[in-house]
């Protein structure tokens, strides 16, 4: 696996905004991203993270706005690269891919939120791009989303629907004790 890299994607403090943000699913998310992490740190394999950098001056992941910081314990340590985005894909403006390619890295592992926006857009070009990408399903997690006809869909459906979209065609599908166990 130390041609495995973790991708971790906007483990950020301002998606703890309920009132931004609405409803979210999966509150093992978090505890889940940092088994994940602690087992690659423990490990010695490589850690990359991304982080949105908004280009809205009202959003909570502004770089000026404090929910721009990454949540506890996701924070990277020396060595472990940070990739800041404005763009769903962290391989769009930034030196991500370059920088898996040179250090001989095929293989990702892919967690974060949201599932359906940052996470699922990274995961669909790792494939397109020749990456044998895996997404850690229950270290993900989204919100309720809606149509402009007032149709509202709960997380949970809508992180179950990006994830059958992912698998097998852009990505393996599993949890972190699988993907912990190899």
């Amino acid at each position: 696996m130390s041609q495995t890299a973790l991708i971790l994607i906007d483990w950020q403090q301002g998606f703890d905004d309920a009132r931004y943000w609405g409803n979210r699913n999966n509150p093992d998310a978090e505890a889940n991203g940092q088994k994940l992490l602690a087992h690659w740190r423990d490990k010695g394999w490589p850690v990359f993270h991304a982080k949105h950098d908004s280009t809205e001056p009202q959003s909570r992941l502004h770089p000026d706005h404090p929910g721009n910081a990454f949540k506890p314990r996701f924070e990277p340590i020396d060595g472990e690269p940070v990739y800041g985005k404005n763009v769903n894909s962290a391989l769009i403006g930034t030196k991500l891919e370059a920088d898996l390619r040179a250090r001989g890295i095929s293989k990702l592992v892919l967690c974060g939120i949201t599932t359906d926006h940052c996470v699922n857009t990274t995961t669909r070009m790792a494939g397109n791009l020749g990456f044998d990408a895996t997404i850690a399903a229950d270290a993900c997690a989204t919100f309720d989303r809606s149509l402009p006809d007032g149709r509202v869909f709960p997380a949970d459906l809508v992180h179950d629907v990006a994830l059958a979209s992912l698998n097998g065609e852009f990505a393996a599908v599993k949890n972190v004790d699988e993907i912990i166990a190899g």
